[in-house]
């Protein structure tokens, strides 16, 4: 079960309990913890830039904070509100269509404590335009969140699937495509990512890799193999910080603070 939390209410469990969100959603809640200490607060005001139908959102909800979810997509945000009503935050949760680029057509500049930018800066035209967007929504001091495809996976997993010239065309693309048929438009490395983040005001405060070795292992033996599901996320979590493993993740994850 659930452990109480200070409010009253249960703790909720990962946004999905799973390998593709274990990492960041631990580092996640200890940076509200960090923010919220920081600033005296009861609640916290939380923009969710690209988030979808709302699996970190509803659950940074059910922590008692406010969030509310910028995404282009009508039916990711039906879902959001489906989701919310469902976990009874609906009260906590706002959806607005919308995108990094255009955030201040629909949410206040410099009004959140937290920003989350996840899975968005793959997909936009100008990801230091997107980031610098972010880290604007940020009160000073506040969290920013990134969360985006990592370069070195890419190349590992076209290897790995004997794809070696595909593997050697991701490798020297500029945006670390290997192909025509590549459905991720853009990754990146840990440097370019930090850089992005330093180069919009964001002071960096650890770097994670993300599925480091989840997208290698054979979903059957992690299915079939008493304990290995719970042994793979302690590895996932024991390298997570590890700059030697950041280079093989499928996802980098960067955690800062906005300079005051």
């Amino acid at each position: 079960m659930p452990d109480p939390s200070p409010r009253g209410e249960t703790t909720p469990r990962p946004p999905r309990a799973s390998l593709r969100t274990s990492v960041v959603w631990e580092v996640l809640k200890d940076a509200i913890d960090r923010r919220l200490k920081a600033t005296g607060a009861d609640t916290l005001d939380v923009l969710d830039t690209g988030g979808g139908s709302g699996s970190f959102a509803v659950p940074v909800a059910q922590l008692g904070h406010r969030v509310t979810v910028v995404d282009p997509s009508p039916n990711a945000l039906f879902a959001l509100e489906r989701r919310a009503a469902e976990a009874s935050v609906a009260d906590r949760v706002r959806g607005v269509q919308g995108d990094v680029h255009g955030l201040f057509d629909v949410v206040e500049r410099g009004g959140h404590d937290v920003v989350l930018c996840h899975g968005v800066l793959e997909y936009v035209d100008d990801p230091a335009e997107g980031v610098r967007n972010a880290v604007a929504a940020l009160r000073p001091a506040g969290a920013l969140s990134l969360l985006a495809a990592g370069l070195g996976g890419a190349v590992l997993a076209r290897a790995l699937a004997g794809h070696f010239t595909e593997a050697r065309r991701a490798l020297t693309d500029p945006a670390g495509r290997w192909g025509e048929g590549d459905p991720v438009p853009r990754r990146f490395t840990a440097e370019q990512l930090t850089g992005l983040a330093a180069d919009a005001g964001v002071d960096v405060g650890a770097v994670h890799g993300v599925r480091i070795f989840a997208d290698l292992v054979p979903g059957v033996l992690v299915d079939t193999e008493p304990g290995a599901l719970d042994a793979l996320l302690k590895l996932e979590s024991a390298a997570a910080e590890l700059p030697a493993f950041h280079a093989v993740a499928t996802q980098l994850h960067v955690l800062g603070e906005k300079r005051a």
